[in-house]
């Protein structure tokens, strides 16, 4: 993508991503690279500047000044920061790197759509749509610029919130006029998952069974050369593609199976946070309400029910989780909020219904504000809505007795449970 790029060169420091976003609100566009990254890399990246985030100790490493040197040695203008800090950040890179701040939402999806079209030309193009913001600002960034030579296809895994299937459905075909095939897939996914507790391994074979399901729609289709993903930069950040360390895989990074049938993958998201995502579905024209809806992950319900997965144990927190969403749209806390929902746990413990003894479930209601997803801070809901849920939950939903509150942030937490 021909756009003024400063280049985020990480020494083991825990600021990198904060910096990079930091150029990126200035409208200049960055990427993290590890030092590790050879210098080859560096000179396709053509960077206007070069921000080496250090750690003290990382620096003094052996081998670490050397590597220095030779990126001073490529005469682009480099600074050395250990943390964020707006003013330097913005001398550097609107003084000696030249920038005028050219990153925004209209000139992404523009230069996206050359790129776009420059790709696959008049291939046919298969879209997993899952109904959430990342592919759902794939989806529409695809169909402006190709148009009817997009399929999306939306895999109702049987792992979705409650009526979900059914809303992604009329929206895209009703208001949006996709080509959108629905494929009831639920058994065979929750069949693959039986038994299946580790969480890593659930999101292994929820990643494989898509690209299966894909693989088997475009053979109905006919030739169909390219696969769509609503991959964003916080998926291949958390799973270790810029070598900082494996927080967990994604399912539309880490999750997929090595031997595919498509030629080739798209992923027009992959370079932004979030809050860019929601910014260019703006742009695009998607419905405020869906653009800022919050994040829900690929893997589903599967990795919010804590152990193995079961038809019961889903239909128990689909309807906890649409009850604790009703409570918090109440409240008009919705859009205060950057996610919340509620997590089925594998502990079981003694209570009281009508009367009688119970040995049932815990429930986990998890909420968090965040601008990226890339660190979080608990939300402070009041008592008072909490109650209402807890109580709500325990009277409405079969084989719950207790309620519990997440104050956990991120990090050390992660946002979702598994």
């Amino acid at each position: 993508m021909q756009q003024e790029t400063i280049l985020v060169l990480n020494f083991g420091s825990e600021h990198s991503q904060r910096i990079a976003r930091e150029v990126r609100d200035l409208k200049v566009y960055s990427e993290i690279l590890p030092y590790t990254a050879p210098i080859e890399r560096i000179k396709t990246l053509n960077p206007k500047g070069i921000i080496v985030t250090v750690d003290a100790d990382n620096l003094s490493a052996e081998g670490a000044d050397k590597y220095i040197n030779q990126v001073y040695h490529l005469g682009i203008p480099t600074v050395i920061i250990s943390e964020p800090c707006g003013d330097e950040i913005r001398d550097f890179i609107f003084g000696p790197c030249e920038c005028s701040g050219t990153w925004t939402p209209s000139n992404f999806i523009q230069n996206s759509i050359d790129i776009i079209k420059e790709k696959v030309g008049d291939k046919r193009v298969l879209c997993a749509l899952s109904g959430g913001v990342d592919s759902s600002v794939a989806a529409v960034l695809m169909h402006k610029a190709i148009g009817d030579q997009l399929v999306c296809v939306f895999v109702d895994h049987g792992l979705l919130r409650k009526n979900e299937g059914d809303e992604v459905e009329e929206i895209f075909k009703g208001k949006f006029h996709l080509n959108l095939i629905r494929v009831n897939a639920q058994d065979r996914f929750l069949d693959r998952l039986a038994g299946v507790s580790d969480p890593e391994a659930k999101r292994m074979i929820i990643g494989e069974e898509f690209i299966r399901v894909f693989e088997e729609e475009s053979k109905k289709l006919g030739k169909i050369d390219f696969l769509v993903q609503g991959t964003i930069y916080p998926d291949v950040i958390e799973s270790g593609a810029d070598e900082s360390g494996l927080v967990k895989s994604h399912h539309n990074v880490g999750g997929l199976p090595e031997d595919f049938d498509f030629r080739e993958i798209i992923e027009p998201l992959r370079n932004l946070f979030k809050d860019e995502v929601r910014r260019v579905g703006e742009e695009l024209g998607i419905p405020h309400h869906m653009v800022w809806r919050q994040p829900f992950p690929g893997p589903g319900l599967a990795i919010r029910v804590i152990g193995d997965v079961t038809r019961e144990k889903l239909q128990i927190i689909r309807e906890a989780d649409a009850i604790y969403r009703d409570e918090i749209a109440k409240a008009g806390l919705d859009r205060e909020i950057w996610q919340y929902f509620a997590v089925l746990t594998d502990m079981r413990s003694v209570g009281v219904t009508g009367g009688k003894r119970t040995y049932d479930y815990t429930v986990a209601l998890r909420g968090v504000t965040s601008v990226d997803g890339m660190r979080a801070n608990w939300a402070r809901i009041p008592h008072e809505v909490l109650d209402r849920v807890s109580s709500r939950i325990t009277n409405e939903v079969a084989h719950v007795n207790r309620v519990v509150y997440d104050i956990s942030s991120k990090p050390p937490a992660t946002i979702e449970w598994e």
